[in-house]
């Protein structure tokens, strides 16, 4: 009997290594499944959990004690230094003469447009 395997044996054989290998495989890709689903989830509980945005914004100037301008909650340009306020606040920066974003139109929103 000769020692060098068959050519059967010889494909039987690489049929259990490209098995082994396949399982292996799927199980990585199985933990890269189960860690992105992980972080999914993470995304939507960090998205419900995250407060609503303000309604308003007041933007600060430089020193931190001027106003700028008063903006919507939502509008696309607030600036840096901004801070959240109610309505009511928004509306007594206007009336004090705070200019009213131009982009976002707060004015007209609180109904303070002459």
């Amino acid at each position: 009997m000769s020692d060098t395997p068959s050519r059967l044996e010889l494909l039987q054989f690489t049929r259990r290594v490209v098995e082994q290998q396949a399982r292996a495989s799927l199980r990585q890709l199985d933990r890269w499944i189960a860690d992105e689903e992980r972080r999914e989830a993470e995304r939507r509980q960090a998205e419900e959990r995250r407060p609503p945005p303000p309604e308003w914004l007041i933007e600060r100037g430089l020193d931190r004690s001027s106003l700028v301008a008063v903006h919507t909650g939502d509008c696309w340009d607030p600036g840096k230094r901004q801070m959240p306020a109610t309505r009511e606040q928004a509306r007594d920066a206007i009336r004090q003469q705070v200019p009213a974003c131009s982009k976002c139109r707060p004015d007209t929103r609180l109904g303070l447009l002459e």
